[in-house]
């Protein structure tokens, strides 16, 4: 009797999360077009054995990522987390110390479900409007968190986007197809030379 060929398995793919708010889950386009979707296409054009996660929700905080991040790493957890919330934080403002112990917590969930995670905390700021004492408050909290906890950091997500009429939609709050491009090449930038697969 012939035997059939042994089946090569398929090489499970890590995964990178992406827990973040509006800006991830790109507001006002399609979802395609949104940051995390253009990641997963830089992955792929590198070959790397990674599935890009977008668990990004339109309005949420700090306080609601912490809450949903067991459910946003499912059972498996995942090998990279990029933590991209704040910004809701900032324009409800909520205590800066509040935002802090909010975004250790979740660095903490994650570890929990996997020691071995890599993390990269995404940095946000506030207009001016909000006067200078919360504002310096409200930008010291990422690099804060990402010292003490030991993470990746990007100082701020919007870097060269925010403030950008040509690079915002109308509401002047979320990025255009073309300033979520400009975002997914700054968190790329930092995010594959945290994949020891990149060949960094």
């Amino acid at each position: 009797m012939a035997t059939l060929p042994a089946q090569t398995p398929a090489v499970a793919k890590k995964r990178i999360v992406v827990l973040g708010d509006s800006i991830s889950a790109g507001y006002g386009l399609d979802r395609d077009q949104a940051y995390p979707a253009l990641l997963q296409k830089k992955v792929d054009a590198e070959g790397l054995p990674y599935e890009v996660v977008n668990a990004g929700v339109s309005g949420d905080t700090t306080a609601g990522g912490l809450r949903r991040i067991d459910w946003a790493l499912g059972p498996k957890g995942a090998d990279v987390l990029v933590i991209a919330l704040g910004g809701n934080d900032g324009l409800r403002g909520v205590s800066p110390d509040q935002t802090e112990k909010n975004l250790t917590g979740i660095v903490a969930k994650a570890r929990a479900k996997n020691p071995t995670i890599k993390i990269l905390i995404a940095g946000m700021q506030m207009p001016d409007n909000l006067g200078p004492k919360y504002v310096e408050a409200f930008k010291a909290v990422f690099p804060k968190v990402s010292t003490t906890e030991k993470t990746d950091l990007l100082p701020y997500l919007l870097e060269g986007v925010g403030g950008d009429e040509k690079l915002n939609q109308p509401d002047r709050i979320h990025p255009t197809a073309e300033g979520q491009q400009k975002i997914a090449d700054m968190v790329w930038a930092k995010l594959k030379a945290m994949l020891p697969e990149a060949g960094n």
